[in-house]
């Protein structure tokens, strides 16, 4: 595993994290389609991260609801919960 400086990332190490609230939970994971990037064409420079932009195009085009502290993701009009 590389080590980036990432001074943004909310988890310095994503593996404990994923194995504590993702695999132990049983959650399902949506796989990236090609609806989904078609989706992230779309969308305004609103939000510069990534993978919080893939979140939102992932979210609009299956109709879903994210959840996140992060109330920029607001303004792309995806439904979103404040946790």
């Amino acid at each position: 595993m590389l080590k980036r400086d990432r001074p943004n990332a909310p988890v310095a190490d994503p593996w404990p994290w994923w194995q504590r609230y993702v695999t132990r939970s049983s959650l399902k994971v949506l796989p990236i389609r090609v609806s989904h990037v078609d989706r992230l064409n779309t969308l305004a420079a609103i939000h510069r991260d990534p993978f919080d932009r893939m979140l939102v195009a992932q979210a609009l085009a299956e109709e879903g609801t994210i959840v996140t502290a992060d109330s920029t993701l607001f303004r792309y009009g995806v439904p979103a919960v404040w946790e």
